[in-house]
């Protein structure tokens, strides 16, 4: 084991997560407007396997966005997760396929996309429905191929 990995070892898991994570911007184009979200973006295996775990908050303009890199089914589940999220499926164009809002924490359940889809944004449960982002909207990321 390196030595900054067992650096890494040592921090709480959300430390670690904001570690390896990297950060940009995300917007949302609505009919309310445009919405901006800081997120810290997660392509591993590693990564998404720990997700948003542990995390006792979340700023109400920030996220975290899963980026598979192609188009997929996608499947979530509350495990280990302490705040109730919105899960936000994006196609590959950058639109919205489909939104689950107020996951449950901890629950067990799962939370499919509908369809294939290239990534997907959790946010702070309620976001969604409290800002009007629904199926459809597009969403602004360099991962899209659109400005963000």
């Amino acid at each position: 084991m390196s030595l900054v990995a067992a650096l890494l070892s040592w921090l709480p898991a959300d430390a670690a997560a904001q570690q390896s994570a990297a950060k940009g911007d995300v917007t949302i184009v609505s009919q309310s407007g445009e919405h901006v979200f800081h997120v810290e973006i997660v392509s591993t295996a590693e990564d998404m396997a720990r997700g948003l775990m542990y995390r006792k908050n979340l700023a109400a303009d920030a996220g975290m966005l899963f980026d598979y890199g192609h188009p997929q089914p996608a499947s979530f589940w509350m495990k280990n997760t302490l705040i109730p999220l919105d899960m936000i499926f994006i196609r590959a164009d950058g639109r919205i396929a489909n939104i689950h809002e107020r996951a449950i924490p901890h629950s067990l359940d799962p939370i499919p996309s509908d369809g294939p889809v290239r990534a997907v944004l959790e946010v702070n449960g309620g976001t969604a429905s409290k800002l009007g982002i629904r199926a459809g909207d597009r969403v602004l990321s360099p991962i899209f191929g659109t400005a963000g």
